[in-house]
């Protein structure tokens, strides 16, 4: 597959895949459907593989999402994608970025206006930046989980969120199941930074315990998964866990550029 094909299937499955809390082909919100993240997926594809600067490739393809969906579905996916997409060393391509891609990925945060974003105490995204994008992104790194993976190298998403995808995949036998796996998996272990920004820390914190206490309880298709995913459904999309979902997207598509998943692994769930 070429990059840009594994950018498009990368978001596909994400959105497809039936996680607890998240769009997907039989669950929507008041203002988004699954229909609206295939579109999403489609627009970017392009925008972040045809060689633009990491910051301009951020803002095409924001711009390239609000004229397809005409809405905020992939802000995250694409601040992620677009320093993976580059064919270079990742960590050459986050020590190049410029002050002129923090600029850029400022305009295209603003576009988005992305849910309980709120004010920063440094580099806040209303305001010109006067540093890097990868020193903005380390600013914001102990609050928010894309921010840390430019901080990190990824380190999240190439340590954590790819063994969990091959794992759950070795385990259900089905690219649905693993996504299902890795999600619980995430939640269990991390904040999700949408929830966090939103509802608080002590709400984000009671998530995070929930899904441990799923896993402990079997994983996923339990009664206690449907259960959960009935709980991240009670408050409209309040407890929607969208950065967990955008590191998902990223973890598919380093799965499928490496071979870790491949194009035509069977996608539907044989658990649930």
């Amino acid at each position: 597959m070429n990059v840009a094909d594994c950018v498009q299937l990368a978001c596909e499955w994400e959105a497809r895949a039936r996680k607890p809390g998240n769009v997907h082909p039989g669950a929507s919100f008041a203002d988004t459907a699954f229909d609206d993240f295939v579109r999403s997926a489609a627009a970017i594809r392009d925008p972040l593989t045809t060689g633009r600067p990491v910051g301009e490739a951020i803002l095409a393809a924001v711009e390239a999402t609000r004229a397809a969906s005409g809405k905020n579905t992939n802000l995250g996916i694409i601040l992620l994608l677009a320093p993976l997409a580059i064919p270079a060393p990742l960590s050459r391509t986050l020590a190049a970025l410029t002050v002129a891609d923090a600029e850029a990925a400022f305009r295209a945060i603003r576009l988005a206006k992305p849910g309980g974003l709120g004010d920063a105490p440094q580099q806040d995204v209303a305001a010109a930046p006067s540093v890097t994008l990868l020193e903005a992104m380390a600013l914001a790194a102990d609050r928010d989980m894309i921010a840390r993976q430019y901080a990190t190298g990824f380190a999240d998403v190439l340590e954590f969120g790819v063994p969990t995808l091959a794992e759950g995949f070795a385990r259900h036998g089905t690219v649905e199941d693993a996504i299902l796996h890795s999600q619980l998996c995430w939640l269990a272990a991390f904040p999700d930074s949408l929830i966090a920004r939103k509802r608080g820390t002590a709400v984000t914190e009671d998530v995070r315990r929930r899904a441990a206490a799923v896993r402990s309880d079997g994983g996923i298709a339990t009664p206690a998964w449907f259960a959960f995913d009935a709980h991240l459904r009670s408050e409209g999309n309040g407890l929607n866990p969208g950065t967990t979902a955008d590191l998902i997207a990223a973890s598919l598509f380093v799965a499928l550029r490496d071979g870790v998943l491949k194009p035509d692994a069977p996608f539907a769930s044989v658990t649930c």
